[in-house]
């Protein structure tokens, strides 16, 4: 059981970069082949599964280095790569491409060069909850989630601070196009189900290591609405996802919904104009089917038997700024 979740985990992890890379022609499925044969065997896999994280793409990086504003001084200092290897990776004049990202780098210094963008987010968490709270990583409760400011927003993913900055607007109007749709057809039938949106806590593994905050989640059993969050797993995820989020969307919560018996995960990737659909049923994925569909259309959803759809085309249609 526990090897076949590595494998439905490498499955996720492959299915993320292949379909990235094939949307922007850097990476064939050969050569990643190639690379998850090499270095993203079930030890990896492993190793990937305690960090809690997937290796973040090359434009992922670059999107975040301008949203902290790091020179190629700062990030060769933090990452300890060579700053002429920092500047063909960042450097507009002189940037390299996925592949060659790839071949340039090992697995060790992708990681160290990824620490760089997540470090910074680990200290304001533990900057928000005082200097009296000295937690590594890991080790934090619902007790250290809920002595936090008001005013700052965080995700508790097993015992680990994730800092949840501002959404941009047009993120929140798809989330809210997207509630408003199904809370029509909820609504339409006669449905006793509920379409929630962030901030509404969920309290996901029932434990208190963990507490998310999905963009958009329908609940159909009322009994999990304690008045203070959401407590176990939602029936649908939907999450609208951004350069900030990306890595913990595709990776991270998938492994969490899978986990804790979500049954069906959508992934709105506005950026590549698709929706990437995980219908879970009712077996914690362990019959899980994978479907892409574009934003230029309706997408079923599969708990409602296709019935529901979302008109994806419509709502993008409807929102500026894309």
């Amino acid at each position: 059981m526990l090897q076949c979740n590595y494998f439905k985990k490498a499955f996720a992890f492959y299915h993320k970069f292949y379909y990235e890379n094939k949307q922007e022609k850097r990476l064939t499925a050969d050569i990643f082949h190639l690379k998850l044969v090499t270095r993203w065997n079930i030890s990896n896999i492993q190793n990937l599964e305690m960090e809690g994280a997937m290796v973040m793409t090359i434009t992922e990086m670059r999107e975040l280095k301008e949203q902290k504003g790091y020179t190629l001084e700062e990030i060769a200092e933090k990452s300890g790569i060579d700053i002429e290897l920092a500047a063909k990776i960042f450097y507009k004049k002189e940037q390299i491409g996925q592949k060659e990202f790839y071949d340039l780098l090992t697995y060790s210094e992708i990681r160290e060069l990824e620490k760089v963008f997540v470090e910074a987010d680990k200290n304001k968490a533990a900057e928000a909850l005082g200097a009296y709270q000295v937690k590594k990583q890991g080790e934090y409760t619902l007790e250290d989630y809920y002595a936090l400011p008001d005013d700052q927003r965080y995700e508790l993913i097993d015992g680990v601070l994730y800092d949840m900055a501002a959404p941009a607007v047009t993120h929140q109007e798809i989330a809210f196009e997207i509630a408003v749709a199904l809370r029509k057809y909820i609504k339409d039938k006669g449905g006793k189900c509920k379409v929630f949106m962030s901030p509404v806590d969920v309290q996901l593994d029932k434990d208190d290591k963990t507490m998310v905050q999905p963009d958009v989640f329908l609940v159909c059993d009322q009994s999990k609405n304690t008045g203070r969050c959401i407590y176990g797993a939602p029936d649908m995820v939907i999450e609208v996802t951004s350069p900030s989020t990306r890595k913990k969307d595709f990776g991270k919560k998938l492994g969490k919904y899978v986990d804790a018996g979500v049954r069906e995960y959508w992934i709105a990737d506005v950026k590549n104009q698709k929706v990437i659909v995980y219908d879970l049923g009712d077996d914690f994925g362990e019959n899980m089917d994978l479907m892409i569909y574009g934003m230029d259309g309706e997408v079923p959803v599969g708990i409602y038997d296709g019935e529901c759809k979302i008109d994806f085309e419509e709502i993008i249609n409807s929102v500026v700024n894309i």
